[in-house]
């Protein structure tokens, strides 16, 4: 069996492998029946029922919270407070693509269909394709961190894997180089890039399912959101104050999904690995109870949400529990931390990866790369 080099161990998770040391072919080996078994004792305990009254709850509150904002922007009128009510928006449609994220894994509705639906009118709430995020993250559920298939460690502006690090030229090469150290300020400008994405996927010549039902909500949501800003407000307010909604809007967005993955091992293209332990080994948790669960929208509880997608909110906690004794009891790893150190991990990966894109008597690394 092949062994790859390993860094020195991190608090709380031991030791993290190299980002160029791919899981090979036999890095993992196969746990036998281990997804079919654990299935079934999630089944039997009724964990993978719906949870209507909850999700109810969650809407009810977001509509209260878009209510609130609308009102406070009415009350406050030209005045900087508004800034305030900018950073509350960012944070509902986050919270709104949340549910989106929930609906397209069909964990709200009964019927395939339905969750849909639901998904394609949230996500175009939030300014955000359906059809482009389902299958950006399709993939992703099929192949977390393996290399080509895993579009979210495909390069973009930051790079996930030294390769592409490596690669890196002109201003993202200097970007790449800090890469851990800008991540989250770059995050501010998440939010234009997945707007960005979105309608150039819409307005693409390829067939996009949902492409005017889609267009028209996206349009609507900004002329809603667009038209009274400006309109209300001092044109240099009103742009701090798009300014303000898009950054806090990125930021907890990026904030939210870079624990997940970011820093756990990197599979080769050609490894073959069984589901349970290509979900588990790839994912990470973050502690903290129901706040996080809240904050995050479950993405906190990434082993199980991988495990079984459809699965809602409020069933992950207690799967947690079973999933982590059922790897403990096979010696599979299973890697939850804090929320403040999972963010200190991912910087730490990203400025690992980042050295490849110094100059060539920088970084001996980097140099064998160019040389390849």
């Amino acid at each position: 069996m092949a062994t790859l080099p390993q860094t020195p161990a991190v608090a709380g998770l031991g030791p993290v492998r190299r980002t160029q040391s791919y899981a090979g072919a036999e890095t993992f080996p196969p746990v036998a029946r281990a997804y079919t078994q654990i299935a079934e004792v999630i089944r039997e305990t009724g964990l993978l029922r719906r949870a209507p009254w909850f999700y109810s709850s969650v809407g009810f509150g977001l509509l209260l919270a878009i209510g609130g904002c609308v009102a406070g922007f009415v009350l406050l009128g030209q005045s900087w407070f508004q800034l305030l009510i900018a950073a509350a928006l960012g944070i509902v449609f986050t919270q709104i693509a949340f549910l989106a994220h929930e609906a397209g894994h069909r964990q709200i509705l009964t019927t395939g269909p339905a969750n849909d639906r639901l998904a394609r009118v949230l996500a175009g709430i939030v300014g955000i394709s359906y059809s482009w995020w389902d299958s950006k993250h399709s993939r992703h559920h099929a192949n977390p961190n393996r290399v080509g298939k895993d579009p979210d460690i495909e390069v973009d502006t930051i790079s996930f894997i030294e390769e592409d690090a490596a690669r890196a030229r002109g201003i993202r090469r200097l970007i790449t180089r800090k890469q851990g150290w800008l991540f989250f300020p770059l995050l501010t400008l998440e939010g234009l890039n997945l707007h960005v994405l979105s309608t150039r996927h819409l307005l693409s010549r390829g067939p996009v399912k949902g492409r005017w039902t889609e267009l028209g909500i996206v349009t609507a949501r900004f002329a809603v959101i667009l038209i009274p800003v400006f309109v209300l407000l001092p044109l240099g307010m009103a742009f701090a104050f798009v300014g303000v909604m898009l950054a806090v809007f990125g930021v907890y967005m990026g904030a939210s999904f870079a624990p997940n993955h970011k820093g756990m091992p990197i599979v080769a293209p050609d490894a073959r690995l069984d589901f349970f332990s290509k979900q588990v080994r790839t994912s990470r948790n973050i502690r903290g109870g129901w706040w996080i669960t809240m904050l995050m929208g479950g993405l906190n509880h990434q082993v199980e949400h991988h495990l079984f997608p459809s699965m809602a909110r409020p069933h992950l906690a207690k799967t947690r529990e079973i999933v982590r004794d059922y790897c403990a009891s096979r010696d599979v790893p299973y890697t939850e931390t804090s929320l403040w150190r999972s963010y200190a991990i991912v910087i730490a990966y990203l400025n690992r990866v980042g050295l490849a894109a110094r100059d060539p008597f920088d970084c001996p690394m980097a140099a064998q790369y160019r040389r390849v």
